[in-house]
């Protein structure tokens, strides 16, 4: 008698070590992208912000293009085009990119409506005290501003967090892969996605939980 072919079985703690394993690349890949991100965007935020009609005819088209178009498609289509001019990039590595610059662009928009945010008497009161430029953007835009825009750059974060698990159509295997791979090889479909569920929420209520802290704690 011939042995009957296992095809599926089922989760063991192994599958749930290896999402544990996803969920602490899908962190690192959203860290880098909200810092090295965040930082570009701010740099885009104060061109726009500084020159407004030529920033508004060269770099904001630009920016909209990245903020218009679905992150997916950017993802394709870059990881695609990448090896057309000669880069040589593995799935983390071009995830990276198009995820850094998919959220410069949301935050060059935060970081424009901080630093506006702030108003010409203020700006003024501050020159007149003797301020630098560059004194008066670090000691009154910025700490003004940065109340101003925070909820909506946490917004942006979460967001990031959130569309990391785009990444997976190239291949990388962060927590949503992870769950597709064990999806297919245990067909216990509930379980797996209600511990990814578990997963994404366990690394993004810190974050917003420490940034409403921090919001009362401002407004106080």
């Amino acid at each position: 008698m011939q042995p009957t072919a296992t095809f599926f079985s089922g989760f063991t703690l192994n599958d749930l070590w290896f999402l544990g394993e996803a969920a602490l690349k899908s962190m690192w890949i959203s860290i880098l992208a909200i810092t090295f991100g965040s930082a570009m965007g701010v740099v885009f935020g104060w061109l726009l912000s500084v020159s407004r009609r030529a920033g508004a005819l060269t770099l904001a088209p630009v920016l909209d293009v990245f903020r218009s178009v679905p992150l997916i498609i950017q993802l394709v289509l870059f990881f695609n085009f990448a090896p057309m001019i000669g880069l040589r990039l593995n799935p983390f590595e071009a995830g990276l990119i198009v995820l850094v610059v998919y959220t410069s662009a949301n935050v060059a928009t935060v970081a424009q409506a901080g630093i506006e945010a702030v108003g010409g008497p203020m700006r003024r009161a501050a020159r007149s005290l003797g301020m630098s430029y560059w004194q008066d953007m670090r000691y009154v835009v910025w700490p003004i501003g940065l109340r101003a825009v925070f909820p909506a750059w946490i917004g942006v974060a979460l967001g990031v967090m959130k569309d990391s698990a785009l990444v997976s159509v190239l291949g990388y295997v962060e927590l949503l892969k992870a769950s597709q791979i064990l999806i297919t090889r245990t067909q216990e479909t509930f379980l797996i996605l209600a511990i990814a569920g578990a997963f994404y929420f366990a690394l993004s209520y810190p974050i917003s939980h420490y940034a409403a802290r921090l919001e009362k704690r401002w407004t106080q």
